[in-house]
């Protein structure tokens, strides 16, 4: 339990559920349209507070004499997945206040999403020391907006890169076989196989497509990893 100035911050309990579900509902209303409106109806959102509370999120709530219920956080090992003020009450240190108790929480860093068109919280992290870390175009979130993954890489900056790099290498070591596998079953199947059949017009159409999704990357940054991907899994192809 801690305080800032008039605010008591405490841990939450099921008791709090339906106060901070009211609180989440009305700071994203008011957030419209820095944020998209809420696709679930109140009536969701109360029953899935409940239900963070009773399963074991770490939710804490600052609250003040004058103003009550004044902001929450809810924190899971890695991200932090909510961090919202009532509104009316922002720009009191509320905010700061919460996400500095956070970093206090989780030394070793957090993660978090937010919409791409949510300047002002763009803004408040970036000034915190956070760092964008991914763009997407929203297709796996609920409301469907572009959204960024932002984080506070904590107390050992390049540890905790370190193992977001270690995590997205797996990840793509996986992927890098699944391609390899594919590029060997193709080959049975096609007219010329191997190194002689490669299609210059397919991969540059590959490498466009590509960088539709990895912008950042650009083109011709694109078009030399996969010349490489492409040699290497056709040499694996005609070594098995």
């Amino acid at each position: 339990m801690s305080s800032t100035e008039d605010t008591l911050v405490r841990p939450a309990t099921v008791e709090d559920a339906v106060a901070v579900a009211d609180l989440h509902l009305a700071a994203r209303r008011a957030a419209v349209p820095a944020m998209p409106a809420s696709v679930h109806d109140d009536d969701d959102v109360r029953a899935w507070m409940a239900g963070r509370l009773r399963e074991g999120d770490e939710v804490w709530v600052a609250e003040g004499d004058a103003t009550g219920l004044a902001g929450y956080l809810r924190l899971t090992p890695d991200w932090l997945d909510d961090l919202y003020v009532a509104p009316g009450l922002t720009g009191r240190g509320i905010g700061s206040a919460l996400l500095d108790l956070a970093k206090s929480l989780r030394p070793s860093g957090f993660a978090l999403w937010v919409f791409e068109t949510n300047t002002g919280a763009r803004r408040f992290y970036g000034r915190h020391g956070l760092v964008e870390l991914e763009h997407t175009d929203g297709s796996s979130n609920e409301e469907r907006a572009p959204d960024l993954r932002m984080a506070w890489p904590g107390v050992d900056p390049v540890g905790y890169f370190r193992r977001q790099i270690d995590q997205v290498d797996d990840d793509l070591a996986v992927v890098l076989a699944r391609r390899a596998a594919l590029t060997a079953a193709v080959q049975s199947v096609k007219e010329v196989p191997g190194h002689a059949g490669r299609d210059a017009d397919r991969e540059a159409e590959i490498v466009r497509r590509m960088a539709q999704h990895a912008p950042g990357l650009g083109e011709p940054g694109l078009r030399r990893i996969m010349h490489e991907v492409i040699s290497v899994s056709l040499d694996a192809a005609v070594e098995d």
